[in-house]
């Protein structure tokens, strides 16, 4: 379902389009745990928190079969103007092509980066800076409400900047973010500002990039590719936070950063080695 709707949008619908649709991924990740606190804290059961998603989860699907028709006719008005076949590639046909391994390194180290900051954030606050629980958990809360904001607000100008220029945005605010979260100042509130910045710098990237897909590889190529761009994502959000948690047992949490950091190296260098593939692409 992630990839085939990224996919369809990224065909059909302008940048501002994708960055509201994962927008509203960031709400739903936000009521999530709110509606499961309540069910654990005001009716004492976890089943009625699991119930609630289920129902959502039933309107959505409605929603989503009664609005197919919607979804063909978009495809037939694309196909009339263009004679695009997509094509059903295998897994080494689609790391063959220039620039889709850059990429997916650039997703790896973004979702890394995403996924640890969110699930380590609080303790690093409260182990690392002494910062109460209560308000180190609400502070740990915001960095995913900046992504959310962070896509809405990115919605009115992402087609006027365009997708690279939004990447290379969203990633100066997360060096910002971070080198205030590095800075050995005894203010918490620095660090606090800092997660939230950092939220606000990983808004664009995510969608900006699947945006992108179609036109840096062609949109014969761009559902195999968006497909395998998830896979990438979802290793990085997988096994990278957990692999911090040991670095943090091991050595100590004042790693939090410095890890952070490696993967903004890493997405800062396979983004702009990406962009100046596709660019000698295109100039031929």
């Amino acid at each position: 379902v992630d990839a085939a709707l990224n996919n369809f949008v990224a065909l059909h619908y302008a940048s501002k389009h994708m960055s509201w649709l994962h927008c509203f991924w960031g709400v739903g990740a936000s009521i999530g745990p709110y509606i499961m606190g309540y069910s654990l804290t005001v009716k004492n059961s976890w089943e009625r928190g699991y119930t609630t998603v289920g129902i959502f989860q039933m309107i959505l699907a409605v929603i989503l079969i009664f609005s197919l028709p919607v979804w063909h006719k978009k495809e037939q008005l694309k196909r009339e103007s263009q004679t695009v076949t997509p094509k059903h590639l295998r897994i080494y046909e689609v790391l063959r092509i220039k620039g889709v391994k850059q990429v997916l390194l650039a997703f790896f180290a973004y979702c890394a980066l995403e996924a640890t900051t969110g699930l380590w954030a609080s303790s690093y606050l409260v182990l690392h800076w002494g910062i109460e629980v209560e308000v180190a958990a609400r502070w740990a809360s915001l960095f995913y409400l900046g992504i959310t904001f962070g896509r809405f607000l990115n919605g009115f100008v992402a087609d006027r900047l365009g997708n690279r220029n939004m990447i290379r945005f969203g990633l100066t605010i997360i060096t910002v973010g971070l080198l205030a979260v590095i800075l050995p100042v005894q203010i918490g509130f620095v660090t606090l500002v800092g997660l939230v910045l950092i939220g606000l710098g990983c808004a664009p990237i995510y969608p900006c990039i699947i945006h992108e897909t179609p036109r840096n590889f062609g949109p014969e190529n761009s559902q195999a590719i968006i497909g395998i761009q998830m896979a990438s994502a979802y290793t990085g959000s997988t096994l990278m936070p957990p692999i911090f948690g040991l670095l943090a047992k091991l050595v100590t949490i004042a790693l939090y950063p410095v890890y952070l950091s490696l993967f903004l190296v890493l997405m800062l260098v396979m983004t702009e080695r990406h962009n100046r593939l596709i660019v000698s692409r295109e100039r031929g």
